[in-house]
């Protein structure tokens, strides 16, 4: 093996890179789309072909977006934790970069899913809203990711938000298990779980299914938008260390000529 051959970094370090990790987006990123594009179809198609429900009627074809939003809106949020320890304990170049996109997406699935639930519930429940644990603990975690947006919004040096919101993140990270173990723990008028649970799935296959692709065309569709919005933020700040740079430029010179 030669010297170059086993200096040459691979995996997370190769992509630590941010002109590697923008080559690999702009690989990557058409075949997401289609298929992202692709799943979406399907699913959607899946869900509106069900039968209604005994119950619910109708209003059972909501779950096939309400649940796969719940999901990612959580996911999201684990995706922040990894950048975080990125950026905290592996000092990973684009660990805060994964974590400051992953806010937006986290917080708009996380917005979906508390409509789609109280349209749910409406006709459910007979109300829009309750307090109860599940409800409640899912809107901290929508203040949590807007809170976050905030905070990396109003510290302009990166290093420093990026660091703040690291440790913010981990604080936060403590609702996700509340949130998923919330129907377990509390008394709530949210079902239990149906799909993850220790005795398999409790859902009739004709319904289990159109989940559960709905579930990986969401999970596709934050791939996507994820990739994009990171190399959006790196473009960024790219452009803003360019403006810097030459800022600086253009205030040495007069500096110069002051002295003289």
């Amino acid at each position: 093996m030669t010297t170059d051959a086993a200096n040459k970094p691979s995996g997370l370090t190769a992509l630590a890179n941010p002109t590697r990790f923008l080559a690999l987006v702009r690989i990557v990123l058409p075949y997401l789309v289609v298929s992202t594009v692709l799943l979406l179809s399907i699913g959607l198609w899946m869900g509106f072909s069900v039968p209604d429900d005994y119950q619910q009627g109708r209003t059972v074809r909501i779950m096939f977006v309400h649940v796969p939003s719940v999901w990612m809106a959580m996911g999201a949020y684990m995706v922040m934790v990894s950048g975080a320890l990125g950026v905290l304990v592996w000092r990973h170049p684009l660990a805060d970069v994964a974590a400051r996109s992953a806010a937006p997406i986290g917080a708009a699935f996380t917005f979906l899913g508390l409509a789609t639930g109280s349209i749910w519930g409406r006709p459910m429940w007979g109300t829009w809203w309750v307090w109860d644990a599940r409800l409640t603990s899912f809107l901290v975690l929508l203040i949590i990711y807007l809170g976050l947006i905030a905070l990396w919004n109003a510290v302009e040096e990166p290093a420093k938000s990026a660091r703040m919101a690291a440790v913010v993140v981990l604080v936060g990270a403590l609702n996700i298990p509340i949130i998923r173990f919330s129907v377990e723990w509390f008394t709530t008028l949210h079902q239990g779980p149906s799909v993850m649970r220790a005795g398999g799935p409790s859902l009739a296959p004709h319904f289990l299914y159109p989940l559960l692709v709905m579930g990986l065309a969401f999970l596709l569709l934050f791939f996507t938008l994820h990739l994009m919005a990171m190399r959006n933020e790196i473009l960024r700040r790219q452009i803003r260390t360019a403006q810097r740079k030459a800022a600086r430029g253009h205030r040495n010179p007069v500096a110069r000529e002051t002295s003289k």
